[in-house]
């Protein structure tokens, strides 16, 4: 293991700042993968070049589109080929879960008696009023 030197603010220069700020404001990276990636030490230091020479506001914390996913996952920008299938794959696991409460139905129905049936809910909904 080699020794590493403790580098400060000073040691970066504001082009190498400013860089690593806009990769990190317009989603490329995070900033603890910018922090990771480049070798920048300090738990804080990145956040802090975001604060002071980033576009966006961070008076009231981490901005929201910050949280969100990197652009390219964004359904939007997916191709029709690729739409399809994420649609395909979204209608298979809807129809697995469909079969999989249909399932617990019938098990109530006959393991235990129990009746989830729209047309047991109506009759006991007439029966309470």
């Amino acid at each position: 293991m080699k020794p590493t030197t403790k580098r400060t603010q000073k040691d970066y220069s504001l082009a190498f700042k400013l860089s690593v700020v806009d990769k990190v404001e317009k989603g490329e990276c995070t900033y603890k993968q910018a922090q990771n990636h480049y070798g920048i030490q300090g738990a804080s230091t990145v956040l802090t070049w975001l604060s002071r020479y980033g576009q966006l506001d961070w008076s009231k914390g981490t901005p929201n589109h910050m949280n969100e996913l990197p652009l390219m996952s964004k359904p939007n920008d997916l191709t029709p080929e690729q739409k399809i299938k994420a649609l395909e794959k979204e209608l298979e696991d809807t129809k697995i879960k469909a079969q999989f409460f249909e399932t617990i139905v019938d098990v109530l129905d006959k393991d235990f008696g129990v009746r989830i049936t729209k047309k047991q809910r109506n009759a006991l909904l007439k029966k309470k009023t």
